[in-house]
């Protein structure tokens, strides 16, 4: 037998059934909250608090995703004190999460060549792909590359590294291996959206600069710093709702940006991406587990439990922090 109760969510009246959580109440009655370590039909514990609702009627703050409803209570969703309150759970996990969400090359690149794609392309020894998004965007057999003055080389991570990638060239060397496509049309490329929030990795320390010089080994020399996961990014999502530009904390996190795990398959792994939600932990068998605790903990992956991770963690991923990837 379903026990219903009535409740309050901004001053709306709703029906609850017994075991209902205030997350699942809310959006069934198309009333959004967001959250980043929930996941519908998943495991989870509350984590990230950027699900904090406020129940008037006891006056306390509490977390929509691990609360069950109960008869007579009164939500809040939007006032002005809970969108605070959730803005600040996000700044501190933006805090604790380096990447970039976009390619500095391609953010700043005047005709919108998605470069971070075209060089992926490259490494991959996709050459022909390479050419084709290059035709779509630039004018051929003659590049506008040709007379810009290469803004993308002069954002490139790689030259805080040591020397930047030679991304001109390699378009030289691309439009040249295959003859242009007369009947192609050139596309209106979208640049990419600026009023979307922007993650930063800041600069990196002496450790990573030797990291990175030694252990990229593209052919290119492009560190790849693009978050592939960054189109669907629930942290990504919500900053930009809640009017984040750029997190007013710079990112602290102890672990090597761009440092990429491949557990199996083309299953990635980018540990300074996690927020150590606990999604993956929770709903693998014997699979990811937690390492320390407090500031210091990390979310890893035994070697012996690789054969017990698949795909679908990807899905459920609020970050990117694991995603499929074609192995470069």
């Amino acid at each position: 037998m379903i026990v219903l109760m009535n409740i309050k969510i901004n001053n709306r009246k709703i029906n609850a059934s017994e075991g209902e959580k205030l997350i699942e109440v809310a959006h069934r009655n198309d009333i959004e909250i967001p959250a980043l370590c929930y996941a519908p039909g998943y495991k989870h514990q509350s984590s990230c608090m950027v699900c904090v609702v406020k129940e008037l009627t006891s006056n306390q703050i509490i977390p929509a995703c691990s609360t069950l409803a109960v008869e007579g209570m009164d939500i809040d969703t939007k006032s002005e004190e809970v969108k605070l309150l959730q803005t600040m759970a996000l700044e501190l996990l933006l805090s604790d999460h380096r990447a970039d969400c976009e390619a500095p090359c391609s953010m700043v690149c005047p005709q919108g060549l998605d470069i971070e794609r075209m060089l992926d392309f490259y490494d991959m020894g996709k050459y022909k792909e390479a050419h084709t998004l290059i035709a779509e965007t630039l004018t051929l057999p003659e590049p506008e590359c040709n007379t810009c003055r290469a803004p993308c080389e002069k954002a490139c991570r790689r030259g805080t590294v040591d020397r930047a990638v030679t991304i001109r060239n390699i378009i030289r060397e691309l439009t040249e291996r295959y003859e242009p496509f007369s009947a192609r049309i050139k596309k209106d490329n979208k640049k990419p959206d600026k009023e979307l929030f922007q993650s930063r990795l800041g600069r990196f320390t002496e450790k990573e600069k030797d990291f990175l010089k030694y252990n990229t080994t593209t052919p290119s020399g492009c560190l790849h710093c693009a978050c592939a996961g960054s189109k669907g990014c629930k942290l990504r999502i919500y900053a930009t709702g809640a009017g984040i530009k750029r997190s007013q904390f710079e990112a602290s996190s102890a672990l090597y940006a761009i440092k990429k795990e491949n557990i199996k398959d083309n299953i990635w792994f980018e540990p300074a991406k996690c927020i150590k939600c606990g999604l993956c932990v929770y709903n693998s068998n014997d699979g990811f587990t937690f390492k320390d605790r407090g500031f210091g903990m990390q979310v890893v992956l035994p070697d012996e439990s690789v054969n017990n991770i698949d795909e679908s963690l990807c899905e459920i991923c609020p970050t990117g922090a694991l995603s499929l990837l074609d192995e470069k």
